[in-house]
């Protein structure tokens, strides 16, 4: 059963799902799409051509769904943002549709456990079983892969790939693409070590062990780590390594080495 409470503003035209929960002084815009038993705190706001699915709890005074902060856009049409199921978006975060510059969505997998004040600017793109802790600031077009972790107070640089399993340290300033199943930490930002403490709760000893032998490989001092990546993929049949390979291969910012590396 649907609980609207009578100082909420839904506007006719959005769909709203089964046991969905609005709170007082919420608005929801008319193209908003709520799936079954999300919860919309006090004060929240769900703007535009936002889609939240199943499960999905926004909390007082997060704003989902506004124009981006782009000197560019222009009321766009057929922008917006997708989030998936489960998701927990904390107090006062902001997210930002997409625009045409990208494919025109802000999208956000399952399972994401978004912290307070933070900020997803437009089009980007993360994946499931993300973490985003308080303060952290993703610009536009940034990309997230399933099970990456932002800490605290660290911004992420517009177009910036962060891969599969990967740690950001809090209080970092991250500027190049970091490789699948690494930690990365400093100001500016640069990749320090594998994400054990990451891998190893989702991966077997024997698939650990093959990470670590691909690190020691790829981030050999001295050697180029793109001529490495480019032998090591051939040699492999290891899924999660070929991984490492194929994102050093083809970044477009680079990858951020300890000074001296190439």
């Amino acid at each position: 059963m649907k609980k609207i409470h009578q100082t909420a503003v839904v506007e006719d035209g959005a769909i709203i799902g089964e046991d969905v929960n609005i709170e007082a002084y919420a608005y929801v815009s008319s193209k908003a799409v709520l799936g079954d038993g999300v919860t919309i705190k006090q004060g929240a706001r769900i703007i535009g051509n936002t889609k939240i699915a199943d499960g999905g709890r926004v909390f007082s005074y997060a704003i989902v769904g506004d124009i981006p902060q782009d000197i560019s856009y222009h009321d766009e049409e057929n922008t917006g943002v997708i989030i998936g199921k489960n998701a927990t978006i904390r107090e006062f975060c902001t997210i930002n549709s997409g625009t045409h510059k990208g494919d025109g969505i802000t999208r956000i997998g399952d399972n994401a456990f978004i912290m307070a004040y933070c900020h997803i600017a437009h089009d980007c793109v993360i994946g499931n079983n993300v973490i985003l802790a308080n303060n952290a600031t993703l610009a536009g077009h940034v990309e997230m892969g399933d099970y990456a972790v932002v800490g605290g107070l660290t911004p992420v640089h517009q177009f910036v790939k962060i891969g599969e399993s990967c740690m950001i340290a809090g209080a970092s300033a991250l500027s190049q693409d970091v490789v699948p199943f690494c930690l990365a930490e400093g100001n500016r930002a640069y990749i320090r070590s594998l994400n054990l403490v990451g891998i190893r709760r989702r991966f077997a000893k024997e698939q650990v062990e093959e990470l670590v032998k691909a690190y020691k490989f790829l981030f050999n001092q001295g050697v180029s780590i793109k001529d490495q990546a480019n032998e090591l993929i051939v040699k492999t049949s290891d899924e999660n390594v070929k991984k490492m390979c194929n994102f050093i291969i083809n970044t477009a910012r680079g990858i951020p080495l300890a000074k001296g590396r190439d």
